[in-house]
């Protein structure tokens, strides 16, 4: 590397530095003259390995003498920091200070690439140039910030009157001191005790100080001005996600931990540093969260941790058609962490050593502990520095932060130049080897054992046979009696053979059908699963990673039959979302269904795989969540692991879960514009999302859409100071949220790759189609007591908060109650209601003599919500813990203890409503419209029939 300064440009390499250089010489025109040849020389190098360098020394030409005269050879990280506090100290204020740090940044980032590139520095002195220019401007931007105020607000002290700091981990490469030149910075914040400001003009709460800090110093670093960005700020990695607090005590980090803590958050913890100066504080931080780290014991459930978690990773590199990627892929940067971090998190709570944030040295410990050989160190080492540095030098071309390797020859001839290389084939062969070294020692420590060859199986015969008569007769040797098996196999390969799925696909096909074959043979009717299972194949032959996950994993081909043959439904998803194969490759996982309480937080974990800021993979991922989460739910539905009931309350969780954020992703895009509504408390969003008709009963089904009415808590007259948000584009706060509600609506129905994310019904808003699209809750109220009709008061009954502040909540559920406490004359409430079905009936009751509409029919789901609104509407005056629950089984059951409805009535109607749910719920998964032969259903819709007649009838 000493002589790379010596080397001569590759052509395509020289024609981009020479675009930069008429550039350069444009905006400093005497600038030959002050160059010797041989600056000359290297300045021109420079520009044309790196589109960020050019850009920025053409922006700012100043900088090139000061290089030249010594700071390219000689480096000291410890002056970021003092260099950083000089120049802040003469920031007023916040747009002053975002401009240092950019260009600080910018000048030493354009230093260190020009040191990299050129062979000034290797590339462990650069991955912690990197790291310490990050750390410096973090802490430089924290206490510049904190200075600040603390002069505005007073000073955040405990209970005995000590000043309290804002605390930041770094995480990942940035806690190992190992970052990346274009990576993002993942931060968690956090402060020692709690207690108030002192010396302000009113004291508020230490929380509050320091969550208001954290937002302002995110923004310090975060956004994007004429001067670019400090860092791309991630906060995801916090307890509880996007949804919980910005900033936690040590106190409130440790019961997190404690009681919530996930396996992969021990393992991003692995990383975690205090940045800046270390203190008291620091040290009770880190020895506060060693013990959720590192174990006492040897652990080696860490191993099926890290298993799962790299599944995740191969997943998401398959979902996103992810190729060359150095990092994520096979053999890639991210499988020596786990093969290092998997002793780290094993042995570490019984070897101290082990307890370091440096791969580097954690992986030199491992080796004088004797844990791993002397030759797998050393290939792992090299083959890791050689994708670091490949890495590096990618994202330092144009400071973009990227791990797939180049689609064109300028940045392969720009890598294999500074990498010493002759061309692309030689570097993609060093690559390629030093990926397979690693995944070998990635699948002997982490990833288990590859499959056995095929053996010699009488399918592989079948699927190679062309005469039918010896298809015939082998398949009478196997006991196969399915006529139509041969036929439909044929005719699926003849069909296949004519399209161009490549030779690899071809080969994979040709190994994976003989396996696949196999599943159908036990079966009483083959064809039956083949038919179904095609169509899968159909939608993946182009798709080779798809053939080889099903190859790879028998339980994936095992569930893909067993569940096509259960239900059309999801044979259906499967063909249209190929990308749920990947649920199937462990079926004990398949079976488990997330638990009730669990989907938001199982939600935020799966976010976290995709960067904040790209709206599009956000909008994609909540899909896939959606529908991975749902397939989960219909496996254990269509095989009895799950009951009518528990699918129901399964499919709304997801929803609400879905619906959070949403909420918070819409909340975020809009504020970002234009800031929040002034009056508001931080952290509050002033909005809420009432849920009617099946979410709102908690009835959810397979493809059900959402009826939902939007509210907020803005008025004018008890916010008369706060008229308009409070952001750089300011906006008047009732048309805030109405752009609010339109983005959710818009991120709801949006048609990505993986479809639309749920269709919303918003009809049962005040005044329906014409009305506001987001009301103020009290005008909803009057509304409701004032202008509503009795079907919209039959509506509320099956109204049920779904998301918002607890305050919002507390007031729907007051106005509700009190909506359905109002006292009616029950003969024309009955009048009302019967004549209101029996006008839905007319409009929507279309089915055969014989048959039965289980929704819509006499005696059907529609009776019997209708009698349970009934009930509530004329009782609740008298009773009001009619108006607690939404869902029509619970209110049967109060109905029941008031002694309003007979027990065994009650009975018969919770009987016959599960009966008829369960049993559509059934029919969707097998294709089928909701209707049966009368004979059935009749013991039941008799019954409800009978009830309806009783309570309603005319």
């Amino acid at each position: 590397m000493e002589n790379i300064r010596d080397q001569v440009l590759p052509q395509v390499v020289n024609q981009a530095a020479e675009q930069h250089w008429q550039r350069l010489i444009d905006v400093w025109p005497d600038m030959p003259e002050q160059l010797t040849t041989t600056q000359e020389i290297e300045l021109r190098k420079i520009m044309g390995l790196s589109e960020f360098v050019a850009e920025q020394l053409c922006r700012h030409p100043n900088w090139i003498m000061s290089f030249f005269e010594g700071q390219l050879q000689l480096l000291e990280r410890s002056t970021f920091s003092s260099e950083l506090g000089s120049l802040l100290g003469g920031a007023s204020d916040e747009d002053q200070a975002k401009a240092i740090l950019r260009r600080y940044r910018n000048r030493q980032m354009v230093r260190l690439a020009w040191r990299d590139f050129l062979g000034y520095s290797d590339l462990n002195e650069s991955l912690l140039d990197l790291s310490a220019l990050a750390e410096a401007l973090i802490i430089a931007g924290r206490d510049w910030l904190y200075g600040q105020m603390c002069q505005q607000y007073g000073t955040p002290c405990d209970s005995d009157g000590n000043p309290q700091p804002l605390m930041i981990l770094g995480m990942g490469k940035l806690g190992g001191r190992e970052l990346n030149f274009s990576s993002d910075i993942d931060l968690i914040f956090t402060f020692p005790e709690h207690g108030e400001t002192v010396g302000g003009r009113r004291s508020q709460d230490n929380q509050q100080f320091f969550i208001r800090m954290g937002q302002r110093l995110v923004n310090l670093l975060h956004q994007v001005t004429v001067d670019g960005f400090v860092y791309r700020v991630d906060m995801r990695l916090r307890p509880y996600g996007e949804s919980g607090p910005l900033v936690v005590s040590f106190s409130g980090l440790e019961d997190y931990y404690q009681e919530q803590g996930r396996d992969w958050e021990r393992y991003a913890m692995v990383k975690a540093r205090a940045l800046g100066p270390w203190n008291a504080f620091s040290d009770e931080l880190h020895d506060m969260l060693r013990p959720f780290v590192y174990r006492r014991y040897i652990d080696f459930s860490a191993i099926e941790s890290l298993r799962k978690m790299k599944q995740l990773i191969t997943q998401e590199v398959r979902r996103r058609q992810l190729t060359d990627n150095i990092k994520l892929g096979a053999g890639g940067i991210r499988e020596v962490e786990f093969v290092v971090q998997s002793f780290q998190l094993i042995r570490g709570g019984r070897e101290p050593a082990l307890r370091q944030q440096s791969l580097f040295a954690a992986i030199d410990t491992l080796y004088s502990l004797g844990q791993l050989e002397y030759l797998a160190v050393d290939e792992l080492k090299h083959s890791y520095l050689l994708l670091r540095r490949v890495e590096n030098l990618l994202q330092a071309i144009g400071d973009n932060q990227t791990q797939t390797l180049p689609h064109h020859q300028l940045d392969w001839q720009r890598l294999c130049f500074a990498m010493g290389m002759a061309g692309e084939a030689e570097l993609r062969t060093h690559i390629e080897d030093a990926m397979s070294k690693i995944h070998r020692y990635f699948r002997e420590t982490v990833g288990g054992h590859d499959n056995d060859e095929i053996s010699d199986l009488w399918t592989q015969q079948l699927w190679n046979l062309q005469d039918d008569e010896d298809a015939v007769s082998l398949m009478a040797e196997q006991s196969i009696e399915d006529q139509d098996l041969w036929p439909a196999l044929k005719n699926w390969r003849d069909t296949v053979a004519k399209r161009t799925i490549g030779p690899r696909g071809r080969d994979t096909l040709d190994k994976l059908m003989p396996l696949l074959l196999q599943e159908f043979t036990h079966l009483p009717h083959p064809s039956k699963a083949f038919a179904p299972v095609s169509k899968v194949l159909d939608q993946i032959l182009t798709r080779t990673t798809y053939l080889e996950l099903l190859f790879e994993n028998p339980g994936a081909r095992q569930q893909l039959v067993s569940l096509c043959l259960a239900s059309p439904w999801i044979g259906e998803q499967l063909a249209k979302f190929p990308m749920l194969l990947d649920e199937l490759i462990d079926p004990a996982q398949l079976y488990d269904t997330t638990s009730l309480d669990d989907y938001p937080s199982e939600l935020r974990q799966y976010l976290l795989r995709v960067p904040e800021e790209d709206m599009e993979q956000q909008m994609e991922a909540l899909r896939q969540f959606k529908l991975s989460q749902q397939l989960k739910i219909a496996a254990a539905d269509v095989t009895g692991v799950l009951p009518v009931m528990q699918v129901s309350d399964h499919l709304t969780f997801l929803a609400e879960a879905i619906i959070e954020q949403v909420v918070a992703q819409a909340w975020q895009q809009v504020s970002a514009r234009h800031g929040v509504p002034s009056y508001l408390d931080a952290g509050d969003m002033g909005f809420a999302v009432i849920g009617y008709g099946k979410a709102g009963g908690i009835e959810l089904g397979y493809g059900s859409d959402l009826d939902l009415v939007f509210l907020h808590d803005y008025n004018r007259e008890k916010y008369p100071n706060s008229i308009e948000t409070n952001g750089d584009r300011p906006i008047d706060i009732g048309h805030f949220y109405l752009k609010l509600a339109q983005r959710v609506l818009h991120l709801f129905s949006t048609r990505t790759t993986s479809g639309e994310l749920y269709e919303v019904d918003m009809r049962l808003r005040p005044s329906g189609a014409s009305g506001l699209l987001v009301s103020e809750i009290e005008y909803f109220g009057t509304y409701q007591k004032e202008e509503a009709w009795t079907w919209e008061h039959q509506a509320l009954v099956r109204a049920r908060f779904l998301f918002g502040d607890n305050a919002l909540a507390a007031r729907f559920s007051q106005l509700r109650a009190e909506v359905l406490a109002t006292k009616r004359d029950t003969v024309q409430l009955a009048k009302e209601v019967r004549e209101m079905r029996q006008k839905m009936r007319a409009h929507l009751l279309k089915v055969d003599e014989g048959y039965f509409d289980l929704k819509q029919s006499a005696g059907g789901i529609a009776d019997i919500e209708f009698i349970a609104q009934y009930l509530v509407l004329a009782n609740t005056h008298a009773h009001p813990e009619l108006a607690i629950w939404s869902d029509n089984v619970r209110i049967f059951e109060v109905l029941s203890e008031l002694e309003l409805l007979p027990h065994l009535s009650a009975q018969h109607l919770t009987q016959a409503y599960c009966y008829l749910r369960d049993e559509n719920h059934h029919l969707t998964l097998q294709q089928q419209i909701g209707i049966l032969p009368i004979e059935m259903v009749e013991l039941h819709t008799l019954r409800v029939l009978d009830i309806y007649e009783q309570i309603l009838g005319s």
